[in-house]
């Protein structure tokens, strides 16, 4: 703290101090607070002025920053399970995709309220980053893969397969896929892979064939501006089941000959009602509107009606002049009337959508929908207890001088009393109510911005008559709300002609590849359950979600028994399985001094309890989990940090605050944690670790291998 007392005269005190010296002499004051612990949600600057916008804004973005972290979490990890002898040279090249990530955290990157060319910098960075964790994943898979001698060739992310675009499947007979699986507990996915031609051979790590199927490339892919130039005419779909904790699994693709059976053309929709369904999950459409109209969990006979349209909003054109005239932008979301538009054709009165058509296999069942400038995937996967919904928005019209605001919308008959839920950051889930603040009366100004709210993850409604919970799960930041009962929707993409004046300076317009304006593929992952069932549902696809396997290819010259004699096949991270509410959420190697010794490494390993207290009768129970857990290396000691990893637990010492009760909430008084270093006994073992609900504990860890 720096105070210069007044000089020459001029009756200025000025005092430079920084946030923790300012936070440590309020607390000093000895003064009871105020407490606060209500949201913030939904922020408004003015009457007409809600910053919810920003929840959706560059959806494009930040679908991309969300799968860079899923890749950026990858190759931390094999950096780490590579226990390379130069760790400083592998540590700097995770550096450079951990850099990209971490400016893209700024509040003007995933916000989306940057301009046009920043995002293009923010995303120009990502890719630099991938291509530099490639190189270290490559350096694992030459440690992990081989038997013998013999190192395997370089494998390939393929980033563009969700607009069926891959090099690797697309021109080579003969290809290697390896999964690598970054949860703690053994993971199933579905992998869908660009290809030309119907009949393949496909064979598991354990050298048996693999069901598959074979589904054309749909003429709304083919149609997308990005996908220029790749000529794969099909999809290749498959499962894999059981892929190890921190885990890879061997998967050998190459052409075939004869039988095509597998091979699933698509069909017409049928003139009466159509119904998809597995074991778990059905889905009805209405044969001449050919929009859903029911959803039924089979295992507990439970069924709602559900409808679901993609509809707009046009966004307020305004100057910006007064608060009645804040235009629709980045930061803003300002629709111009509260009731959406539908997307879809009237036609003699009824809703219909412009054309749909169905694929029927034995491994997974699509209902297509086609828009104007719009198309939609309705898919069921084989014994999956969720339905899969692929939307694909863009180039969003704006022939008539209208920005737009794209939502898709679910109605359901779910009476859940203006009460809905969200996620907090993909963690805890956080009650909202429609038109309400806790903690004074509101005048709600604007009925639909008003009540939306950051959806991370996931947003939910409940109805305990039929003791019902309808879920839906996203997998990337949109925003969402529940405005009239029964109904979610979320915003999907967004296309405005005015700025808001906060900042950007020019209006949120992006335009794509060929300028004619960006499209924009994602999903949402639905769910029907019981309220008491829901939690274990959605905790693991949204864990599934942030941490999905990750798939890497390449050609090969040599024949399947070759490899598999040379290569292993099937490699686990983790000598003991984790318990199944508990999640590594960071295993990170510490870049080595290059002047100690190469004996001394160090990670951050930060373990989660990703369940709530009471959300689940077993799973939220508290965890007990052996750090002692990884097969590759050995720990032989290990110290509990802060949550940063910045500071020993020991070393930490929280201010106390006095805080007087919010009236309907008791204050809890601050026990501090206990700190313990962790040593090994004399049976070389660590001691265990209990993990309580929400619960995150981070340590640096000390091993060989």
């Amino acid at each position: 703290m720096l105070f210069l007392q007044q000089q020459n005269g001029s009756g200025v005190n000025l005092l430079y101090s920084t946030p923790s010296c300012y936070t440590f002499q309020q607390n000093h004051l000895n003064q009871i607070w105020n407490g606060k612990d209500d949201d913030f949600f939904p922020y408004a600057s003015s009457a007409h002025t809600f910053w919810t916008g920003y929840f959706t804004s560059r959806p494009a973005l930040k679908g991309y920053v969300r799968q860079s972290n899923n890749y950026l979490q990858v190759c931390k990890q094999l950096d780490t399970i590579g226990n390379f002898e130069t760790g400083w040279m592998t540590s700097s090249q995770v550096e450079v995709l951990k850099e990209a990530m971490g400016v893209a955290q700024h509040h003007d990157a995933v916000s989306g309220t940057e301009k046009q060319h920043v995002a293009n910098d923010y995303a120009e960075r990502l890719a630099n980053g991938y291509k530099s964790c490639e190189n270290v994943t490559n350096m694992a898979l030459k440690r992990l893969l081989p038997r013998f001698q013999q190192e395997p060739p370089n494998l390939q992310f393929c980033t563009l397969t969700n607009i069926s675009k891959c090099e690797i499947t697309e021109k080579y007979d003969k290809v290697v896929l390896e999964v690598y699986n970054p949860l703690g507990v053994d993971s199933d996915t579905w992998v869908r892979l660009p290809v030309n031609g119907t009949v393949f051979d496909v064979f598991s790590f354990t050298g048996d064939a693999i069901p598959y199927q074979v589904i054309p490339v749909t003429s709304e892919t083919k149609k997308i501006p990005e996908r220029k130039g790749t000529y794969a005419q099909n999809e290749l779909v498959f499962q894999l089941t059981g892929i190890s904790p921190l885990g890879l699994q061997t998967v050998w693709i190459q052409k075939g000959k004869g039988d095509n059976s597998s091979y699933t053309p698509f069909k017409a929709f049928p003139s009466a009602d159509f119904t998809m369904q597995n074991k778990l999950v059905s889905l009805t459409f209405d044969h001449i509107t050919k929009q859903v109209k029911e959803m039924e969990n089979l295992q507990i006979s439970l069924k709602i009606p559900l409808n679901q349209r993609l509809m707009h909003y046009f966004g307020f054109s305004g100057n910006n002049s007064k608060d009645e005239f804040r235009a629709s932008g980045a930061y803003c979301f300002r629709p111009n009337a509260t009731e959406p538009k539908t997307m879809i054709v009237q036609s003699s009165y009824i809703v219909q959508v412009q054309s749909a058509y169905i694929v029927q296999g034995e491994l997974v069942q699509e209902v297509h929908q086609v828009f104007p400038w719009a198309s939609q995937v309705f898919r069921l996967y084989k014994d999956a207890n969720n339905v899969e919904v692929e939307w694909t928005v863009g180039p969003i019209d704006i022939s008539d001088k209208s920005g737009k605001e794209v939502i898709s919308r679910y109605d359901t008959s779910l009476q859940n009393g203006g009460v809905f839920y969200t996620d907090a950051n993909g963690r805890e889930i956080q009650e909202r109510k429609r038109n309400y603040r806790k903690t004074w009366n509101l005048n709600q100004t604007e009925p639909v911005a008003g009540n939306y709210y950051p959806v991370n993850s996931r947003i939910f409604i409940r109805d305990p008559a039929p003791d019902a919970q309808f879920t839906v799960l996203t997998d990337r930041s949109q925003g969402g709300s529940s405005v009239n009962d029964g109904q979610i929707e979320l915003m999907v993409h967004r296309r405005l002609l005015h700025d808001d004046s906060f900042g950007v300076g020019e209006p949120l317009n992006e335009t794509g590849a060929d300028g004619k304006g960006l499209v924009v593929r994602g999903k949402h992952y639905l769910v029907l359950d019981t309220i008491k069932n829901s939690a274990r549902q959605h905790r693991l696809i949204g864990l599934w979600l942030y941490r999905q396997p990750v798939i890497m290819l390449t050609n090969v010259s040599m024949d399947r028994e070759q490899w598999y004699t040379q290569f292993n096949t099937q490699v686990s991270g983790l000598s003991t399985l984790l318990p199944e509410n508990v999640h590594i959420l960071t295993l990170e190697m510490i870049p080595p001094n290059p002047l100690t010794p190469i004996s001394l490494r160090q990670a951050i390993v930060r373990l989660e309890h990703f369940y709530e207290n009471g959300e689940d009768q077993e799973m939220s129970k508290p965890a007990i989990v052996d750090l002692q857990m990884f097969a590759f290396f050995n720990i032989t000691g290990a110290v509990e940090m802060t949550l940063g990893a910045n500071m020993m637990l020991k070393d930490l010492n929280r201010l106390q605050w006095r805080v007087m009760p919010s009236g309907d909430e008791p204050t809890i008084p601050y026990e501090r944690q206990i700190y313990r270093e962790l040593k090994l006994d004399s049976k070389g073992k660590l001691p265990q670790i209990t993990l309580n609900p929400m619960e995150i504990k981070t340590f640096i860890i000390d091993f060989n291998g």
